[in-house]
């Protein structure tokens, strides 16, 4: 609760200087012409009161008006540019909490095995391998098992039989666990024989040989063996990631886990070249007291607003286990489906507490990775130790993921002003297995936001990609409803602990502002912040529910600049919260009246069609409806609302953004 009242002292101390200068903007003779006004919108400002405005003036990259038609008459100069909004709903720029920025943009050059079948997958593979030559690498991520028909871990014979003469790295969408085959296995010097290193595991068969699967630490051998990127391929993995992130409204981001080498060739670089706009707030690793990483914390203050605040390099991440996914996340006690283990500490205690303290006494803001109640609490009790030992005012602790804890431990990180950095889409990945891993009773401190939000403190919110898709509308969706993409279950997994529209906005917004100590210059559209913000197809607060995780961006704005503009001159059909792939364009007869190309439809979809002449049946979840076909260019369509209105689902069509949400079964 002291810290929640300190976030909201400072937060009111923000809004009441900006009010004044709301009130006196300018000099006696009036207010500067401004850049560029936006107007005639439904602006939800996030500020303190969570207030609503139809205007924007933009001055430089700062607001210098937010508010009514009336008042930013006066902003409007001959040379001013005047965008009419037409009423579309603009929210501030969204802050990603806790992502990796160049891990997203590598995963773009790499096999997406994103939550794909088992099969696609390892045919994904063959392809690689067959434009590849012999001992070439072959890697990917995204994998989850959890959701295939089978959910064992994958082996090493399965890649064997595609990639016989390539090493293969499929990294689970976790990141804490690897799939390879014989090969890399060879190559890395690793047999059945091989120990466990601290914080790691090389997973067995009953037999005691190599299953294929690795997590943490013991994937170091094998990751290290893989060719690394070259600085130019980092740099266009950054900007990938960057386009990404503009075009779902994210003018922020925070990257957990950076290095020296990324720091001053990659980030340093863009960022003098003008290419890389993205606002980043970094972490530096640190996983010992010696090493390059270490000397740059006790050589180099923390640093704030480099680059026209574009970076601020005041953090160090920390990792203190796993995941639930691999069981390698620490655990108090036995994991309930894996009597005998407890997960992976990837540090002793003592380990622990020094790299806290190197951090912490060098002035830096600590953001400690702990998903496992044991792990969570070996993190507090370092930060406790370091804060009794050398008081520091204001330190903002962070622990990124604040998964799995005892309500004791929820307690007492609120209690230090520990700040919980938490991603909602983690939530429902993990609801397939979470029970069978710790048991009911100790899921009661699990992905715990209401009883957090409850006891005073602050959420700050993020998808950790690329472990999950960085779509920050799946998170606020997901927070808001705790259901999957696919409206399961239909009344939430434990609802009990669902966010409010507005909280899970803020999480995305203000909370993680201050948890950059940003909050004076972003995270609301406030006079005197910086002028980032996002224009949306839908109103987020009144749209339905289902509709939440289809949003679409249709205008970003980074510091009075359009970095992205949405393409709307096809129209998007969103499945289960992701777009459909067309091969062929569809065919438009009225507004909101479309028909698509029947063949992408069935399989976009994995539906089963009988065609009988000009009509077609075609069943999903045990639903059929008939359809006449429309014949374009040679080609079969269906209309679109007549098809998933007949198999039972909701259709909103959103012509701001020519896209059609799908919803749940009615």
């Amino acid at each position: 609760m002291a810290r929640r009242k300190r976030f909201l002292r400072v937060l009111g101390a923000v809004l009441t200087l900006t009010m004044l200068l709301s009130v006196f903007p300018a000099s006696a003779a009036g207010p500067e012409a401004a850049d560029s006004v936006y107007r005639n919108g439904n602006i939800y400002t996030v500020d303190a009161d969570f207030s609503t405005a139809s205007a924007m003036a933009i001055k430089g990259d700062r607001l210098v008006y937010v508010g009514d038609e009336a008042g930013v008459e006066a902003y409007i100069g001959p040379n001013t540019k005047v965008v009419d909004l037409g009423g579309k709903t603009v929210i501030p720029g969204l802050i990603e909490g806790h992502m990796h920025i160049n891990g997203l943009g590598q995963s773009l050059l790499q096999i997406d095995a994103f939550w794909k079948p088992k099969d696609v997958i390892l045919e994904a593979v063959a392809a690689e391998v067959a434009k590849a030559e012999p001992g070439e690498w072959i890697r990917g991520r995204g994998w989850l098992n959890t959701v295939w028909e089978d959910t064992a871990y994958p082996t090493k014979e399965e890649l064997d039989a595609v990639a016989p003469n390539n090493p293969v790295y499929l990294t689970r969408a976790d990141g804490h666990m690897c799939w390879v085959n014989s090969m890399a296995f060879e190559l890395a010097g690793i047999t059945k024989d091989t120990p466990n290193p601290q914080g790691g595991e090389y997973l067995k068969t009953e037999d005691g040989e190599l299953l294929g699967c690795v997590t943490d630490t013991a994937m170091d051998p094998i990751s290290a063996l893989l060719p690394a990127y070259t600085i130019e391929e980092e740099k266009q993995a950054l900007l990938l990631a960057q386009e990404q992130l503009f075009s779902y409204g994210l003018t922020s981001a925070m990257n957990a886990g950076t290095s020296v080498q990324m720091l001053n060739e990659v980030y340093k670089p863009l960022y003098e070249s003008g290419e890389l706009k993205l606002r980043s707030y970094i972490l530096m690793s640190l996983e010992s007291t010696e090493g390059e990483q270490a000397d740059y914390l006790r050589n180099t203050p923390p640093q704030s607003g480099l680059y026209n605040n574009h970076m601020d390099v005041r953090a160090v991440k920390l990792f203190s286990d796993g995941s639930l996914g691999a069981r390698s996340a620490a655990m108090l006690e036995d994991y309930s489906d894996r009597p005998g283990h407890i997960g992976n500490y990837r540090s002793t205690d003592e380990e622990m507490y020094q790299l806290v303290k190197l951090a912490y006494d060098n002035g830096y803001q600590t953001g400690s990775h702990a998903i496992g109640d044991g792990a969570n609490h070996q993190i507090l009790d370092a930060y406790e130790r370091v804060m009794e030992e050398n008081p520091r005012e204001d330190p903002r602790l962070r622990v990124e993921h604040f998964q799995i804890l005892t309500l004791d431990d929820i307690q007492r990180a609120i209690d230090m002003g520990v700040l919980p950095s938490m991603q909602t889409t983690h939530a429902i990945s993990d609801m397939l297995m979470a029970e069978d891993r710790i048991g009911a009773e100790r899921l009661e401190g699990a992905y715990a936001w209401r009883t957090i939000l409850d006891s005073g403190s602050i959420i700050i919110n993020g998808s950790d990609a690329p472990v999950e898709l960085v779509n920050p509308f799946h998170g606020l969706y997901a927070g808001v409803t705790r259901k999957d993409r696919l409206g399961e279950p239909p009344e939430g997994w434990h609802a009990e602990q669902c966010m409010t529209r507005e909280e899970a906005l803020r999480s995305f917004t203000n909370w993680p502002a201050y948890g950059e100590f940003n909050e004076d210059i972003k995270g609301s559209l406030e006079v005197g912040k910086l002028a980032d913000f996002a224009v949306l197809d839908r109103d987020y607060m009144t749209c339905p529910e289902e509709d939440i995780k289809d949003i679409q961006v249709l205008l970003t704005v980074s510091g009075g600049e359009e970095v992205y503009v949405r393409d709307n001159s096809e129209p998007t059909i969103m499945w289960n919260a992701l777009p459909l792939t067309l091969n062929s364009p569809c065919v438009i007869e009225a507004p909101g009246t479309i028909y698509a190309p029947l063949a992408d439809m069935v399989n976009g979809i994995s539906a089963a069609m009988a065609k009988d002449g000009d009509m077609v049946t075609i069943t999903l979840d045990d639903k059929s409806v008939e359809l006449p076909v429309k014949v374009v260019d040679g080609a079969d369509y269906v209309g679109v609302r007549a098809l998933f209105e007949g198999l039972g689902r909701n259709v909103t069509w959103y012509p701001l953004s020519n896209t059609a949400s799908i919803g749940w079964l009615k």
